[in-house]
């Protein structure tokens, strides 16, 4: 098939370089832009990245000589793309304004930033868990006035680590959800050689993100009510999020209690069969397996579990009844793969598969 042409905005940081690695030799997708920042456009990517590549694999050679684009030229990077992926570092109100610019361009955008995850008729989905919202897209097109172009974007990175695990077990209704989320430093698009303070520490705050992680499950939970998504009622989610010296994956420790208590046979079941379509559709970065459960007491581990299906999938172990609540259980999710730029190639793939991203 012909390869629909790509553009990465903010194609220099951290996560537009794992944007990058992931389409190198996709079998659907060609970047045809790269763009960054007005400093580093007219420069070729090499120069404009210099010694900030961030990447344990080197820069693709088929990048280097490309030239970078000014991200605030629209009009220009629009004309050379089918749809682009947005991994912008700007102010929250300048990326609301640059993706939807570039929507209202007639350019579909599929955003790793939080930026437009409260908008009403932006989706916000993990495609395993809730394709049906991007239905919402007709309402956005309505209101941006646009044919082809719209916002989608992808939750944040930690909620991976135990949202997928709660999705599956819905039919017996989770009531309360206690998680405390221990995160890599690559979530905050730093190494250990730029972030030394982190090696041998650990940082009780990230900012924003205790918020995010109570909430935006519920975005994920909820239902389409006319022109926007309204979030579900429950399950009560309160979490604290700590910064571990880990480079790449997001650990979480969860407590869960139900309505209609589940026995521990039940839930390994619903965990081990859990699929959504991108494994129906067997779509190019899909896990086969998404969810897996491992049964040895230290797992999961970060460095044996991080990269299962190339990073794509989640895994989960230490399931067992609780005093408290009616259970507890550690996750494990790859933040700048599943979590980052990995969810947000899925995403592109499975809004060409509905016909939401067109040539």
């Amino acid at each position: 098939m012909e390869k629909f042409r790509v553009g990465v905005l903010g194609a220099t940081g951290m996560v537009g370089q794992r944007f990058l690695t992931l389409l190198e030799n996709h079998p659907w997708f060609e970047v045809a832009v790269v763009a960054a920042s007005p400093r580093s456009a007219g420069k070729t990517y090499e120069d404009a990245v210099g010694d900030r590549w961030k990447m344990s694999v080197p820069m693709p050679e088929k990048y280097k000589k490309m030239v970078c684009l000014n991200v605030n030229e629209v009009e220009k990077v629009a004309s050379q793309v089918d749809f682009v992926f947005s991994a912008v570092d700007m102010t929250k109100d300048e990326i609301k304004a640059i993706e939807e610019a570039y929507a209202k361009a007639e350019v579909p955008v599929v955003s790793n930033n939080s930026a437009h995850r409260w908008t009403p008729d932006v989706p916000m989905v993990v495609p395993e868990l809730n394709p049906e919202h991007y239905e919402i897209i007709k309402a956005q097109r309505k209101r941006l006035g646009t044919k082809k172009g719209f916002v989608a974007v992808k939750p944040n990175c930690s909620i991976q680590s135990y949202t997928p695990m709660l999705h599956a077990l819905r039919e017996f209704e989770p009531t309360v959800v206690v998680a405390t989320t221990y995160q890599a430093i690559s979530g905050a698009g730093k190494t250990f050689k730029e972030w030394p303070e982190m090696v041998g520490n650990i940082i009780p705050y990230i900012g924003g993100e205790e918020e995010k992680s109570e909430q935006e499950p519920l975005k994920i939970w909820g239902h389409i009510e006319g022109d926007k998504i309204v979030k579900a009622e429950g399950p009560v989610i309160t979490t604290q999020c700590i910064r571990v010296p880990v480079l790449d994956g997001h650990t979480a420790a969860v407590f869960v209690s139900f309505k209609k208590k589940p026995t521990k046979e039940q839930i390994l079941d619903r965990w081990k069969n859990f699929k959504g379509l991108p494994q129906e559709y067997e779509l190019p970065s899909a896990p086969k397996q998404f969810i897996q459960y491992l049964e040895e007491d230290n797992r999961p581990q970060v460095a044996l579990d991080v990269n299962f299906e190339r990073g794509m999938g989640v895994s989960v172990g230490r399931l067992r009844e609780d005093t408290v609540y009616d259970y507890k259980f550690v996750g494990l999710s790859h933040n700048t793969l599943r979590g980052a730029a990995g969810g947000g190639v899925l995403s592109a793939e499975m809004l060409v598969k509905l016909g939401y991203i067109t040539k």
